[in-house]
């Protein structure tokens, strides 16, 4: 089987909005989240996107809870770790910290400033109704300091504004290949969930980027999240599922766990005549050596200043 019939699942473990009303399975604690990267690497996910949580399941971006979570994960499993860098405020001290001190080997980041709503056709009228502002200069401040990281940005374009946004990143050298793209689709605000999104972003990133140097991947958020995976996985990119997106298993049923919606999505990907890849195999289809070096270099030198301090 060649690599282009490869498939880099990642899966999305904890996301900061839904409960354990919505869902009982989602995990809130460091050890939870961990045992559940456990379960959907088990189940055939190479890369595990993780936002934090204080015990009672509100958001958090505390470095030492970022921490501990990288702890409990790497006690389990060799699974490549992404961290959310998605704030609604301008400050991003601690996603910096995080980036420099813990240095996963990517890192998402949003491109854009958008409406970020939920509307309730039955209720009539939106549950949920807020911008989500990522101006430049925040991104360059993330960006800059996953450079000096060496870590990989994954970026996360909810409506095709951003995905041709990210140009002026190119041409300042901010923002070097091998990239990741992701394609968020389903978000109110953002792009619609269509296989004609899918293939529009796609060749907004090509004209971007003619000579390659880029993957991509399809986030499929809510209803349609099933359809959408699909569709990416004909038309060749990577796939993200975890309860972080969607919470229901293709046959309407409430998911037990990260590692359930995993399985499905590995029987998808297989359905249609590809394989999900390994740790090992993502590693390469993703670019990730070319980041190493870079952390590595950056571990050298955070080890000679604290020898240094000591």
């Amino acid at each position: 089987m060649s690599d282009q019939d490869k498939v880099v699942v990642t899966c999305a473990v904890t996301g900061v909005l839904a409960n354990r009303k919505q869902c009982a399975a989602i995990p809130y604690t460091p050890v939870e989240i961990a045992e559940e990267c456990k379960r959907a690497y088990d189940a055939g996910a190479a890369v595990v996107h993780i936002h934090a949580r204080n015990d009672d399941g509100s958001p958090t971006f505390e470095p030492k809870v970022f921490a501990a979570i990288k702890e409990e994960v790497r006690a389990r499993c060799p699974i490549i770790l992404n961290f959310s860098t998605g704030t609604i405020g301008d400050d991003v001290k601690q996603q910096v910290e995080i980036i420099e001190t813990l240095k996963p080997e990517i890192a998402a980041l949003n491109m854009g400033t958008m409406n970020y709503s939920k509307y309730s056709k039955s209720q009539k009228k939106f549950v949920f109704d807020m911008v989500f502002p990522n101006k430049y200069a925040k991104i360059v401040g993330l960006l800059e300091a996953m450079n000096r990281a060496g870590v990989k940005p994954e970026l996360e374009c909810f409506d095709t504004g951003h995905t041709n946004g990210t140009w002026p990143l190119f041409d300042m050298g901010v923002l070097n290949t091998p990239v990741q793209f992701s394609f968020i689709v389903g978000v109110l605000g953002g792009i619609p969930m269509s296989v004609e999104s899918l293939q529009l972003q796609r060749q907004i990133a090509q004209t971007i980027l003619p000579k390659g140097g880029f993957d991509w991947e399809v986030i499929g958020i809510s209803h349609g999240h099933w359809r959408m995976l699909a569709s990416a996985l004909v038309l060749g990119g990577n796939i993200r599922t975890g309860l972080e997106d969607h919470l229901y298993l293709p046959s309407g049923e409430m998911a037990s766990s990260n590692g359930a919606l995993v399985d499905q999505a590995c029987a998808l990907a297989r359905a249609t005549g590809r394989e999900p890849a390994t740790v090992e195999e993502a590693r390469k289809l993703l670019g990730l050596d070319h980041y190493a070096a870079g952390r590595e270099a950056a571990i050298a030198v955070g080890h000679a200043a604290a020898t240094a301090n000591a």
